[in-house]
């Protein structure tokens, strides 16, 4: 399928920004398969982000996502009918949410409009169709079913 997975992290959370980040997703044609408001805790937190268990921002990763709820969201592309695609979705949604540091983050996307510096740069997205599904598999497994 051609879907992929979103974090509204809890930064955004907090700062009342879900609905616009998901006004934005649906802007761009894309539509919401699956949401939901859920605390992230240290077991969920250490299979998602397993690459980076072991380096010296990790403790503090895990701090931030877990201090508050997080919104899951799964979206896939509204044209989408079965058949290849020209479009994945999830290069649009990396696309709109601008580099992972704000502070370099085009004007226009999520980060380079709303966030102010990292770690708390209000969005995660799947870095290609292996991880989407990945991740849709972690937080989402009744999907994939």
């Amino acid at each position: 399928m051609n879907r992929t997975f979103v974090i509204c992290k809890p930064d955004a959370v907090e700062r009342g920004l879900v609905g616009e980040i998901i006004r934005r997703i649906e802007s761009e044609g894309l539509r919401l398969v699956a949401v939901e408001l859920r605390q992230l805790d240290d077991v969920i937190l250490a299979q998602h982000y397993e690459e980076h268990v072991a380096k010296p921002f990790y403790p503090e990763l895990v701090s931030f996502m877990s201090r508050s709820p997080a919104v899951l969201l799964v979206v896939e592309d509204l044209d989408f009918k079965g058949s290849s695609s020209e479009r994945e979705v999830f290069s649009i949604v990396r696309s709109m949410m601008g580099h992972t540091d704000p502070e370099q983050a085009d004007e226009g996307t999520i980060r380079g409009d709303l966030a102010f510096a990292m770690p708390e740069n209000l969005v995660h997205g799947s870095d290609s169709i292996e991880s989407a599904d990945r991740e849709i598999r972690l937080f989402f497994p009744d999907l994939l079913s």
